[in-house]
């Protein structure tokens, strides 16, 4: 769950302010901290680089990894939630990364860097909280450099039935009832559920990536297909 999009201080960003004390935690958590997995999958892909952009950069676990693995030299986090970005901070300067990782608040449909800024632009779970997908992925495709790489990570639907059933059950019932209650607000949760189930997975994003002019696009799906990696060249 992360969190980009129009709606700027009192939307999108807001509620992520109010559960930014405990986001970590059931990130880790809700996910058996197969999450952290994910990430580093998504960022073997990537080729090293020198300026990249991460969107919906969060508390920084995305951004950490990608200078963990040495595939930037250095890393821009731009997010609406000031408090998801606070700590983040936090953790940059636990990790000795301050220099490596900078944190600016900047809304993904309008991102304030100039055209073909970065060689690389990142978003690990914020693209589904976009209100207009078309018009944040024009943006990131605008910073990027010519032949630059794009790499989302989202939740996606397991294909197996069985699989997906037991799936559905966590996701929309234990999940929301268990984020809810650690974080003190239902509707955040509520809210991750219904992003997921509306996003366009799969072929639908890929057509989506290309539509917006990226070429060379492809998916990688992890953990049953709980989440994908989606990959794209400007």
């Amino acid at each position: 769950m992360n969190k980009m999009e129009a709606g700027g201080r009192d939307g999108i960003g807001a509620m992520f302010d109010s559960i930014s004390g405990t986001y970590d935690l059931l990130n880790h958590g809700l996910s058996f901290n197969i999450d952290k997995r994910w990430r580093r999958k998504a960022v073997r892909m990537l080729a090293p680089c020198g300026e990249l952009l991460d969107v919906a950069v969060g508390t920084g676990d995305l951004a950490f990894e990608i200078i963990r693995q040495g595939k930037a030299e250095h890393v821009t986090g731009a997010d609406l939630s000031v408090e998801m970005m606070r700590i983040g901070r936090e953790k940059a300067r636990a990790r000795n990364m301050s220099e490596r990782v900078s944190f600016e608040e900047a809304s993904a449909l309008s991102l304030p860097y100039a055209d073909g800024r970065f060689d690389a632009v990142t978003c690990a779970f914020g693209v589904r909280n976009f209100s207009d997908r078309e018009a944040g992925l024009k943006e990131m495709r605008r910073v990027l450099s010519p032949g630059g790489q794009l790499l989302v990570l989202e939740f996606s639907h397991p294909s197996v039935p069985l699989f997906r059933g037991l799936y559905n059950m966590y996701f929309n019932h234990l999940l929301p009832f268990v984020g809810g209650l650690v974080s003190g607000n239902r509707e955040a949760y509520r809210y991750l559920n219904r992003s997921v189930r509306e996003f366009p997975e799969g072929e639908g994003f890929l057509e989506l990536l290309r539509s917006t002019g990226f070429v060379r696009t492809e998916q990688r799906r992890l953990s049953f297909g709980i989440v994908t990696i989606y990959m794209a060249t400007k």
